[in-house]
């Protein structure tokens, strides 16, 4: 059977067509924004949303109590229990800051019970006898924070959380750091930089 030249030439067209259908189109940008989202997927650093969606004002004044908590810490770092209690004192007063009123429901009740752990360890840090106590008192303060970051967020503030095998006669224990560099606080200038990142906080 004979084709007409026309017939076939429109054959021929159609046949282009599709397998040049076939090919995706790259539109300026979506071979970047895909490398881009492989590269967010895989990104184990990411740190999701807090548990309680509550009052930014609530979050800068926790951001606030971990700034305070923050030069306690670094008073742990020089093995300074003077200097451990003075800074205590004043973590106390921005504990006692944080607004309760501006929390509600399941999120208040919760916060409740983290502010008075955080009190109950800041209180123990104040009496301890030496540095050894303040320390234990200092791992229990961290794990409260932590859950309280964890749960309400700091308003895009960023804390590291940071641990340490051999604390404590090898039981280890956690800590939390404005800075990813290692500062143990248990050990101080004995083994500065003994530790490592467990969890970045951008909360």
């Amino acid at each position: 059977m004979k084709i007409n030249a026309n017939v076939f030439c429109f054959i021929i067209a159609i046949v282009a067509l599709i397998v040049s259908g076939c090919k995706p189109k790259k539109v300026a940008g979506e071979e970047k924004s895909a490398e881009a989202a492989i590269v967010a997927a895989s990104d184990s650093s990411a740190t999701p949303s807090p548990q309680f969606d509550v009052d930014v004002a609530f979050q800068k004044q926790l951001g606030g109590f971990f700034t305070s908590y923050s030069a306690l810490k670094e008073a742990f770092v020089r093995s300074d229990p003077a200097k451990v209690k003075v800074e205590a004192a004043k973590t106390k007063v921005s504990l006692a800051a944080i607004d309760t009123k501006l929390v509600t429901g399941p999120a208040h009740n919760d916060w409740l019970f983290y502010q008075g752990n955080l009190a109950s360890s800041i209180k123990e840090i104040e009496s301890a006898a030496d540095i050894a106590a303040q320390r234990a008192a200092f791992s229990k303060l961290s794990n409260d924070l932590y859950k309280s970051i964890k749960a309400f967020g700091m308003g895009g503030q960023t804390a590291y959380y940071e641990y340490c095998p051999m604390a404590f006669n090898n039981e280890g224990a956690y800590w939390l750091s404005s800075e990813e560099k290692i500062r143990n606080p248990y050990f101080g200038d004995e083994m500065l930089t003994c530790g490592e990142v467990k969890e970045k906080l951008y909360q």
